[in-house]
């Protein structure tokens, strides 16, 4: 890991910035990285670089910030790593963070508002304003910065039926060696001789001849699943309702959207929706996305809303 420290004078604003830039950043568009760390450094106080090589060292520089206002030049999931690493040592209370979007995945950090280009988020992080948003944690303590989808659960499909055992076939009397009399399998005297190589070869025969069927996969998103969702502790869909999908998005302030879509019968069903602080899901074991995360399969799982939990400098309005 490099570090490097450089000193500039701004009047317009007076801050410490520690800019850790992840490594997938770095090899994915090192040009934007170079123009957004120029801006920074001619527009902060002092300005310290990092350049982790993986989550190990990111996390130990991000512990080791001290007051220094923490600068992310990374894509969504290198925003969803700090901010769970600053959930998990409780603070995200007392700490603002910066972001400078560059990467492969950019939907959340856009959703976000924050501006895409490197020189518009460089300017964001000197010249905007810290704006509070809702998190919601789960009951495993992960956090979601965006939405959750719960893909349907597949049906396992039956697979195809396995075949009759071929009836084996009555083994040709083979000659022992040297028995030059023997070509019809037989010993002189008309008795069968059995060889051990020759049961192995008809077996293998066999096996090509009558594949085992391989085992079905269940794939995500195939089928209807059979899920409890429950809001606030109201249900809102029982085990006996099949539904396609839920999903869970940001809400009024403190409150989480929650929209159940059943499965239809002949006209398309009304979706299910619903808006409170605590989410429970339940049922069969399920898959679901948090963000850019795949997770499960769970049989339950339950997310809290957090009013106001972490804080993002955002373009002033």
């Amino acid at each position: 890991m490099a570090e490097v420290a450089t000193s500039a004078r701004s009047s317009a604003t007076p801050d410490q910035l520690l800019v850790v830039i992840d490594p997938v950043a770095r090899r994915t568009d090192g040009e934007s990285v170079r123009i957004a760390k120029d801006v920074l450094r001619a527009g902060a106080a002092h300005t310290k670089v990092c350049l982790p090589d993986d989550p190990e060292e990111f996390a130990r520089v991000l512990e080791r910030r001290g007051s220094r206002r923490p600068v992310v030049i990374g894509d969504d999931r290198s925003l969803l790593r700090t901010v769970a690493l600053l959930h998990r040592g409780r603070e995200l209370a007392g700490c603002a963070l910066s972001l400078v979007p560059v990467g492969p995945e950019l939907e959340l950090c856009r959703s976000l508002g924050v501006p895409s280009g490197a020189v518009a988020a460089a300017r964001a992080v000197l010249d905007g304003v810290e704006q509070r948003l809702d998190l919601m944690v789960d009951d495993s303590d992960g956090v979601v910065l965006g939405a959750v989808g719960i893909p349907p659960l597949a049906p396992r499909p039956a697979g195809p039926s396995r075949p009759p055992r071929p009836t084996r076939p009555s083994r040709p009397p083979v000659a022992p060696p040297g028995d030059a009399g023997a070509a019809d399998g037989r010993t002189a005297d008309g008795a069968a001789v059995r060889l051990p190589w020759l049961r192995t070869c008809q077996s293998f025969v066999r096996t090509l001849a009558h594949p085992r069927p391989a085992r079905a996969a269940s794939l995500p998103g195939s089928g209807p699943a059979r899920l409890r969702v429950e809001v606030d502790g109201v249900t809102l869909v029982d085990l006996d309702q099949p539904v396609e999908g839920v999903s869970l998005t940001p809400g009024a302030p403190g409150t989480a959207e929650v929209e159940v879509r059943p499965v239809s019968v002949g006209a398309a069903a009304s979706p299910l929706t619903a808006r409170g602080r605590t989410v429970t899901v339940s049922g069969a074991h399920f898959r679901y996305r948090a963000d850019a995360v795949e997770s499960g399969p769970v049989g339950t799982r339950t997310w809290t809303v957090r009013e106001g939990a972490w804080g993002l400098t955002l373009p002033a309005r």
